[in-house]
C-alpha cells in the first residue's frame, strides 16, 4: 500500500501538491488522472525519494522509500523511460541495475523475456524506439520483483499490441496482490485496466473512487430513441418534454436522446402512445466524458477551441 498524508510541495511561490491524501491499496490496479501540471509526476517523483514535500509524507507499507533497506526489492517505477545510459545495451542496463541493488542477474534474462527484449538484449539502448525504450523501463521496474509498482505513462509509443499487453500485464500483476499506481492521460486505456481511480487537478484531491462509481458521480445517463417516423419523433418528443425531460436529436435523422426520464418510462410512454421504435437503449458515459467533466475547471494549460 501506499499512503500520502497531508503532501504538499511548492516551487517558489506555486503549489504543485496541495495537501494530498489519500491511500493506494494492494491487490487492484489504481489509476492516477489529472490535467497537465495537475501534479501527478511530482507525486510518483515524491513517493520514490526523487523529491522531497515541503509538508506531509509518503509511506510505502508503512516506511518512506528512504528508509527501505532494499528499494528495488520493494518499489519499481518507470518514471522516465529515457532516463538511462544510451549508450549501454539493454542487457548492461539491466544488469547493473541488478548489481547495485544486490538482486540476482538471472533476473535480467526473465524480465527481458516478460517485456519482449531478448532477441534485442545486445542492442544499445539509445537506438530504441520509444515503444521499446517503455518496454526497457517496465523491465527495470519488475527487476527486484516488487510488491508496488508505479508507472508513469506506461503505453506511450506502444503499439495497439503493445498497450494492450501492457493492460494485462498491470491486471495480472495486482492479482498477485501487488499495489499498482498508473498514470495516464488515455482515459479509455485506464477505463479498461484499471480498479479505482485518484484524481487531482491543481495538486487537490478531486476523486478517490472504484472506475463505475467515479463515471455515475460525474456524468448523466441517457437514454437513445430511434423512431422511423416524424410524426411519432415529435409526438415522443413533446411527451417526453411534459414530463420533465430534456431532448435533443442524436447522431442518426431517427434518433433522439433522452436525458431525466429513465428507459423504462420511455418504453411505457411510447407504448401509450402507439409508437413504433426501432431501438431504446440506455447509454452510461464514458470515463473520458466523466473525467472532463470533474476537471474542467482545473485544466491549466488548455487551449482554445
Amino acid at each position: 500500500m501506499i499512503t500520502l498524508r497531508g503532501l504538499t510541495k511548492r516551487y517558489g511561490e506555486k503549489t504543485v501538491v496541495d495537501a494530498l491524501t489519500c491511500d493506494v491499496a494492494a491487490g487492484q490496479v489504481t489509476g492516477f488522472l489529472g490535467p497537465n501540471g495537475a501534479g501527478k509526476s511530482t507525486t510518483m517523483r515524491m513517493t520514490v525519494g526523487l523529491d522531497h514535500p515541503q509538508e506531509g509524507e509518503v509511506l510505502v507499507g508503512g516506511k518512506r522509500y528512504a528508509e527501505l533497506r532494499n528499494p528495488l526489492r520493494e518499489v519499481g517505477a518507470l518514471l522516465d523511460a529515457k532516463a538511462l545510459h544510451p549508450g549501454r545495451s539493454a542487457g548492461r542496463h539491466l544488469t547493473a541495475m541488478a548489481q547495485s541493488n544486490g538482486i540476482p542477474t538471472s533476473r535480467v534474462e526473465e524480465v527481458l523475456a516478460t517485456v519482449g527484449l531478448s532477441d534485442v538484449a545486445g542492442k544499445r539502448a539509445g537506438q530504441f524506439s520509444l515503444g521499446m525504450g517503455q518496454r526497457l523501463g517496465i523491465a527495470g521496474a519488475l527487476l527486484g520483483d516488487p510488491g508496488t509498482l508505479l508507472f508513469d505513462e506506461p503505453v506511450n509509443g506502444l503499439d495497439p499490441d503493445g498497450v494492450r499487453w501492457v493492460r494485462q500485464l498491470m491486471r495480472s500483476l495486482a492479482a498477485e496482490g501487488r499495489t499498482v499506481f498508473v498514470s495516464s492521460h488515455l482515459m479509455s486505456e485506464m477505463q479498461l485496466t484499471a480498479d479505482h481511480l485518484i484524481v487531482i487537478g491543481k495538486g487537490k484531491l478531486l476523486a478517490d473512487a472504484p472506475v463505475a462509481e467515479f463515471i455515475a458521480g460525474n456524468s448523466r445517463t441517457t437514454v437513445s430513441v430511434r423512431i422511423p417516423a416524424d410524426p411519432d419523433r415529435a409526438a415522443l418528443d413533446a411527451r417526453l418534454r411534459a414530463e420533465g425531460g430534456l431532448t435533443h436529436p442524436g447522431s442518426s435523422p431517427d434518433e433522439l436522446v433522452v436525458d431525466g426520464v429513465d428507459v423504462t418510462r420511455i418504453g411505457d410512454v411510447a407504448h401509450e402512445l402507439g409508437i413504433r421504435l426501432h431501438g431504446l437503449a440506455e447509454r452510461t458515459a464514458s470515463l473520458e466524458q466523466a473525467y472532463m467533466e470533474l476537471t474542467a475547471s482545473s485544466v491549466e494549460y488548455g487551449v482554445s477551441a
